[in-house]
């Protein structure tokens, strides 16, 4: 299952116009028309002037006047007067680039692709569709899910410690790789025990995702902050070091090992 970041671009190169995400103060913002996915992209190289990014959209002034306005109200981009003419503004981008999506056509492929393979689809390949279906439109209507899914993962792995659970890390360790695997979740592979690094292989909550450019397992990693919370008794600071939505082949959790 896990794929090239080529396979991955050019998979998501076939399904129409991107969409930019932004983080602003206000929440995660989606950039979907066209002119402004351009403006952005301008924007991207450099700050620039009013005129050049008439110039660089080949739309009329009062067409890029309103696109600019929009965004800026939204705070994706913010603009400044230009110290050389106080008459003119230069424009940059004034927000935290989360990454790109594309259209819903990408979704409705995957379920297309997935009855069309297996005729009905086993539970765990049809949950890892709709999972990844309902977090990208959210996504698109500008709703962080990730604070969300962290503690419903927290409260899962406290739960689930309940079951796997061991006062000898090891044992813990090799209940935890079984329980993922026989649940279809991915495969997991313990890396290092100094710190102790995790490695995920066909992760199921982010192995399907687009890139993002940034870790997207916040339901994993509040599984495993729920179960190392279990077991030490205490927080353990653990931090997504890796991911299928950055481009790896795997995705890397690293637990520190006492608080910070």
């Amino acid at each position: 299952m896990s794929r090239s970041k080529s396979a991955i671009k050019a998979k998501a190169g076939d399904c129409g116009e991107p969409i930019e995400l932004f983080a602003t103060s206000a929440g995660i913002r989606a950039v979907d028309s066209p002119v402004r996915v351009k403006i952005i992209a301008m924007l991207k190289e450099r700050e620039l002037p009013f005129d050049e990014i008439v110039e660089g959209t080949g739309r009329a002034k009062s067409t890029v006047s309103v696109h600019l306005n929009d965004m800026a109200e939204a705070g994706i981009i913010g603009a400044r007067l230009d110290s050389q003419d106080r008459r003119k503004k230069i424009f940059y981008i004034n927000s935290n680039y989360l990454g790109g999506l594309q259209k819903d056509r990408i979704l409705e492929d995957d379920i297309n692709e997935l009855i069309s393979r297996k005729g009905v689809p086993d539970v765990v390949d049809f949950f890892k569709v709709m999972f990844r279906s309902i977090r990208v439109q959210l996504c698109l209507q500008g709703i962080n899910i990730d604070p969300v899914l962290s503690e419903a993962g927290q409260r899962v792995g406290g739960a689930l410690y309940a079951h796997i659970g061991s006062p000898d890390r090891e044992e813990l360790l090799r209940n935890l790789a079984e329980f993922w695997a026989s649940h279809g979740l991915g495969r997991m592979v313990v890396r290092s025990r100094s710190p102790l690094t995790v490695y995920i292989y066909d992760c199921f909550e982010c192995a399907e995702l687009p890139l993002l450019g940034r870790p997207a397992c916040a339901f994993d990693l509040g599984i495993l902050q729920g179960i190392f919370f279990a077991h030490y008794g205490e927080e353990r600071p653990i931090e997504e070091v890796a991911c299928y939505a950055m481009g790896h082949d795997h995705c890397c959790f690293v637990i520190a090992g006492r608080p910070a």
